[in-house]
């Protein structure tokens, strides 16, 4: 056997040897080295999950600042109450808007009604409901061309503080529009309603029964403001309708057909 061969063979058993008793002790090292990142992992993990929970407590007491501006609540209020315009003039401008809509009916006029009572003990009573309908029957044409008026009047509604009627009741945004613009909303609605009026032959109804009721002796004179009279029940019914499709934004999502009402309702305390 070679000399070389032999010389080789030692020293890779000598190696060899050598290299058990290091990876046996690499392999002791390694436990340990183990055991202790164990350890540390587990000290870790609570360490963070301490601070983790810290974190949620001090955010839920912690007041955030609002991701919304004033100016974006102002312009989400008046987007409400445009979209509830423009559903309420369409609801209320169908036929029968008016008249069969117990909360929008227009009755014979307050200050006439000992009149009505007479001309029906008269046998007018025919007569007296044909009025009633054509009263209600011109509030519901008015209302064809209502939502630019009201739209007028939404667009030019100065609003201070956006967030107080934002967190107000579920009429508040309405309730601001009658009392900001319903003097010159009314000025620019008469005209409108004085057409219908015209249109359906209101006076033509009431004529016959004023003449019939103003020939009976004693009684007061009758001829109330037919235009002011429509003009000012057809214009609150439609806010009152307006002040229902405010509440419906308000509480259901669904209602909210666009962006900035998603945005400024879904923020509402």
């Amino acid at each position: 056997m070679n000399s070389k061969f032999l010389i080789s063979l030692s020293i890779i058993c000598v190696t060899s040897l050598a290299k058990a008793q290091t990876l046996n002790d690499v392999w002791n090292t390694t436990k340990d080295a183990a055991k202790d990142a164990a350890k540390d992992a587990v000290k870790t993990a609570s360490t963070n999950a301490v601070n983790s929970v810290s974190g949620v407590l001090s955010s839920s007491t912690t007041p955030t600042t609002p991701s919304l501006t004033n100016d974006e609540v102002i312009k989400g209020l008046k987007e409400a109450l445009s979209v509830g315009t423009n559903n309420s003039s369409g609801m209320a401008a169908k036929a029968d808007g008016y008249l069969k809509n117990p909360k929008l009916f227009i009755p014979w006029p307050e200050e006439a009604k000992d009149m009505r009572a007479k001309l029906i003990k008269m046998g007018m009573q025919k007569k007296v409901t044909e009025f009633e309908t054509s009263l209600n029957r011109a509030a519901e044409e008015a209302a064809k061309k209502a939502a630019p008026i009201f739209l007028d009047a939404i667009t030019g509604m100065s609003i201070g503080d956006g967030f107080a009627i934002l967190n107000g009741s579920d009429s508040a945004a309405t309730h601001y529009l009658r009392e900001k613009t319903f003097s010159p909303l009314k000025a620019q609605f008469l005209p409108v309603v004085k057409e219908a009026i015209n249109k359906v032959k209101v006076t033509s109804y009431w004529k016959p029964l004023a003449t019939a009721y103003n020939k009976l002796p004693g009684v007061k004179k009758q001829n109330p403001d037919l235009n002011d009279y429509v003009c000012t029940k057809a214009a609150n019914g439609l806010m009152l309708l307006i002040l229902e499709e405010e509440a419906k934004i308000r509480k259901d999502p669904m209602a909210r057909v666009t962006d900035l009402l998603k945005k400024v309702f879904s923020f509402k305390k």
